[in-house]
């Protein structure tokens, strides 16, 4: 039987031929509009980069896109230290195409945050994952804006009224701490505004929640006031945290050096006792009558460097620095541990001696570059209450107890282990009664 193809399959099977012949040439076009397309996207990108970062200060190579990123690790404050060697005091790091200017040694770090402080005093725009409340932000995250020059204001002088020297906080901060986790923490402290509010009395201001209160009453009806609710708990909960976390953590790296150290632990406690006696409880009083306990507290928040990196900060305007153009809205990170580790500071760095902190009379000398409460106007309000409770403790602590490695273990080590908070790698200890 034979087939006849009819017109109309002829002219289908025409068209696909040169549909078939054709297919290849279009592929290629478009490959080829593709390939364009994806060139003038990297052009682009590439001209968009460097009218953006021109004039930014130097700084290491990255990859395409992610530019630094997976060369971030727990050990940056090191890395950035060693990097200034290279590209100087200030450099640029791009993580995601953005830029951080990462500022290393005291003179460039003051000059940023001391100097030009109006604009290196921001920060960087919180996630709402991260921040859900944005009108709540406390200190700690608030921009430099005229909100956080009103809280900064308010908690200094809060702190001043019912914190240092106060005998009432002395006594709180000799009373041992409940560790709580954050959602414990802001329920604890809505659990105590509430105690507050009911025995409130505008004539009786006990502490900071009261000022607070009572800033917040004075302000009743104002819908752009900063003393809400949630601004309160947030106020609170930072300055607890940023009060234990790190005063906690340098009281550990106290003991350990104690124990790497025993002949500066013994004379320690023969200066308390000189002072105090064995029973006497250390007061603020007798901080001026011990110099040699004030140099090893010093020595050990030096070698400690507990918040080695301070949080990010951000300009808050376009800025020429140090010869560099630097715009509105870049990260800033501001490495502590340069200043506090740096061998031009402190002839052998790694090496523990309080008498850096004495003249030669033997009195204690305060050095302006122990900068680990950060500088300018992001210092941290809660600097001398910290100080008051280093002192007090670690006093208490050298004064009751003497403090050793058990029998036959290792000699602990004082490197560290880096992190938002630096800690001592945990170690093991006997803490001998004394009298």
């Amino acid at each position: 039987m034979l087939l006849q193809s009819t017109p109309g399959s002829y002219e289908e099977d025409t068209v696909m031929s040169i549909m078939s012949a054709l297919l290849p040439a279009v592929t290629w076009l478009w490959s080829l509009q593709a390939l364009l397309v994806s060139v003038v996207l990297i052009i682009t990108t590439v001209l968009w980069r460097r009218s953006s970062t021109a004039g930014l200060p130097p700084g290491p190579r990255g990859l395409p896109l992610v530019g630094n990123l997976f060369s971030l690790n727990k050990d940056m404050p090191l890395v950035y230290q060693e990097r200034s060697k290279k590209f100087g005091d200030v450099f640029t790091y791009y993580v995601l195409g953005k830029p951080w200017i990462i500022l290393n040694g005291f003179s460039a770090i003051r000059e940023a945050l001391v100097a030009n402080a109006d604009v290196f005093s921001s920060r960087p725009a919180q996630p709402l994952a991260f921040l859900p409340d944005q009108s709540a932000r406390g200190l700690l995250h608030e921009p430099y804006t005229p909100r956080f020059k009103e809280l900064k204001k308010f908690t200094m002088s809060a702190l001043r009224d019912f914190g240092v020297g106060k005998k009432s906080m002395e006594g709180k901060i000799l009373e041992e701490a409940q560790a709580l986790s954050d959602r414990k923490l802001r329920k604890h402290i809505r659990e105590e505004i509430a105690k507050h509010k009911e025995t409130f009395d505008p004539n009786d201001i006990r502490d900071y929640m009261d000022a607070f209160l009572l800033e917040a009453k004075k302000r009743e009806g104002d819908e752009n006031s900063t003393f809400t609710e949630e601004q309160h708990v947030e106020m609170v909960r930072q300055l607890f945290l940023a009060g234990t976390d790190t005063t906690a953590t340098t009281l550990h790296w106290a003991v350990l050096f104690m124990i790497l150290h025993p002949d500066i632990q013994q004379k320690v406690q023969q200066e308390i006792d000189s002072v105090l006696g064995p029973n006497q409880v250390p007061s603020m009083e007798h901080r001026s009558q011990m110099p040699y306990t004030e140099a090893t507290l010093s020595e050990i928040t030096r070698m400690a460097a507990t918040a080695p990196l301070a949080p990010f900060h951000s300009t808050s305007s376009d800025v020429f620095f140090r010869g560099y153009r630097i715009p509105e809205a870049t990260a800033v990170v501001v490495n502590i541990w340069s200043v506090l580790y740096d061998p031009q500071l402190w002839p052998e760095p790694y090496k523990f001696d309080p008498t850096r902190f004495l003249d030669d009379s033997g009195k204690f000398t305060r050095r302006e570059e122990i900068i680990m409460f950060s500088m300018g106007r992001r210092l941290c309000p809660g600097e001398r209450l910290a100080k008051a409770e280093l002192f007090l403790i670690f006093s208490l602590l050298l004064q009751r107890f003497t403090f050793k490695p058990p029998e036959g273990s290792p000699v602990p080590s004082a490197k560290g282990v880096f992190g938002f908070v630096r800690s001592p790698a945990p170690f093991q200890l006997v803490a001998e009664p004394r009298n």
